[in-house]
């Protein structure tokens, strides 16, 4: 679909901003903010973290590997990808997901390529999920569980994985969306292990 960028919004302008609380995993910033058509937004609220990672790794036997963890803000256990945060100085993002899959489930190597970027919120928020996709990775390792982390690994077929999300059990959407582009693709390449 072809865009004519000469029609597109215009970016707001900054006018002033100040921090209003600054810690890792909390950091909410006050713009005040003066739109293309003149008018001014004076407290327009931005929440900014570093980049989020996740891996949709699929196994040597053609299996997908999900994990289960508690997720206090909805108080329930469910299904998600293996994920983390990009936080670590100099590592590179494929780098911070390739150990965030080692450490949560003990999966490693396979082949790596990036597969999805997305935004939880860009309205609001200001870091991007990226999403990996590693085929061919095997268990190399025991699990490197942080001391606050309890997750279990549940390597499952790309058919029990369309029924979980058919059945509503992956509620994250920030791993629901790259989940269902993996199983639209296998569709449309019958025959095919991998995209």
């Amino acid at each position: 679909m072809a865009m004519n960028k000469h029609t597109d919004p215009e970016p707001w302008e900054v006018i002033e901003s100040r921090y209003l609380h600054k810690e890792p995993w909390l950091t909410m910033r006050k713009d005040s903010v003066r739109l293309p058509n003149g008018k001014n937004i004076d407290d327009f609220y931005v929440w900014e973290y570093p980049p989020w990672l996740n891996v949709i790794a699929i196994t040597q036997n053609d299996e997908i590997v999900l994990i289960r963890q508690y997720r206090h803000g909805i108080g329930k256990v469910s299904f998600e990808l293996p994920a983390g945060v990009h936080d670590k100085p100099g590592e590179t993002l494929l780098d911070a997901a390739k150990r965030e899959l080692l450490e949560e489930t003990g999966y490693g190597g396979g082949t790596w390529t990036k597969w999805m970027e997305l935004s939880a919120n860009p309205a609001l928020q200001t870091n991007i999920t990226h999403t990996f996709l590693a085929t061919g990775v095997s268990k190399i390792s025991t699990q490197k569980l942080d001391e606050t982390e309890e997750i279990t690994v549940h390597p499952m077929t790309s058919q029990e994985l369309a029924a979980l999300v058919e059945q509503g059990e992956i509620i994250q959407a920030l791993h629901a969306a790259p989940i269902i582009k993996y199983l639209c693709s296998r569709q449309s390449q019958p025959g095919e292990h991998s995209p």
